[in-house]
């Protein structure tokens, strides 16, 4: 199994990674992608991946953190991107659930639209929050393309907008929230979704599933995610995680670890 999105340094895994890691490889998580949400996390990240095998690293600017960015942030990402643990540019997009000013947003918007273009620079796909700004984020995606693509992490838009991300090419993360019973919009999307567009991804350590929900959230917990994710689409679980897997390859453009 592979979980395509997961913030190994957030401070509440980082000081026990090792702990963490060992366990989710116990699990069946062969491969973990962790994203940065800001420098120091992206530095963390690619750290990270350079201590234990399987392990990758995403790097960029969350729109919750813009303010107070310094000004020569998206050089400093580009230095970074050097590295060859470094596979995607995320976690990056709009965030309207808690930033309601219009002043604000659109500074995010800026922000989303410099990094599209920083990834499209590096050739690298890129991982994106999209909380409660579908549209917004559609608008951005049709106007300025990520030519190497992304995934909408943490999918909670309706089957209709997914459809529509799904002909720009987007793929799409699935997470605990698609195990809440009353998450019906997450688990419709799962059901529509396209095979060769479909991701795993936990976003520990946040938005534990059923049934540790309460807890932590960590790699280990991917299983929980992955088995409602076959019981949603009838689909036989070997297959799934095939296709998943080649989904990451494809999207990626490395080899997931066995």
């Amino acid at each position: 199994m592979l979980d395509s999105h997961c913030h190994l340094n957030d401070e509440k895994l980082f000081s026990r990674r090792e702990e963490v890691i060992k366990s989710a490889h116990e699990a069946g998580v062969s491969t973990l992608l962790v994203i940065g949400w800001d420098l120091e996390s992206s530095k963390k990240a690619i750290q990270i991946a350079h201590e234990s095998e399987g392990i990758f690293a995403a790097i960029g600017l969350h729109p919750e953190n813009i303010a107070g960015a310094p000004a020569d942030f998206l050089n400093e990402i580009k230095k970074l991107a050097k590295d060859d643990k470094v596979i995607a540019i995320g976690e990056i997009g709009l965030d309207y659930h808690w930033y309601k000013d219009l002043a604000i947003r659109e500074a995010q918007k800026t922000w989303f639209i410099r990094q599209i273009d920083l990834a499209n620079e590096l050739a690298l796909p890129i991982s994106i929050h999209a909380r409660d700004a579908s549209e917004d984020t559609y608008e951005i995606l049709s106007k300025h393309p990520p030519l190497q693509k992304g995934v909408l992490h943490c999918y909670s838009g309706s089957p209709e907008m997914l459809r529509r991300f799904a002909a720009l090419g987007m793929y799409f993360g699935f997470d605990g929230p698609i195990t809440y019973k009353g998450s019906a919009i997450p688990k419709a999307s799962v059901v529509a979704c396209p095979s060769d567009r479909l991701l795993t991804e936990t976003d520990s350590p946040y938005l534990t599933p059923e049934p540790n929900r309460g807890k932590i959230n960590e790699p280990k917990f991917l299983k929980n995610i992955f088995d409602e994710m076959t019981l949603l689409r009838k689909q036989n679980p070997e297959i799934l995680e095939k296709q998943i897997e080649g989904n990451f390859k494809k999207l990626f453009h490395v080899e997931p670890t066995k």
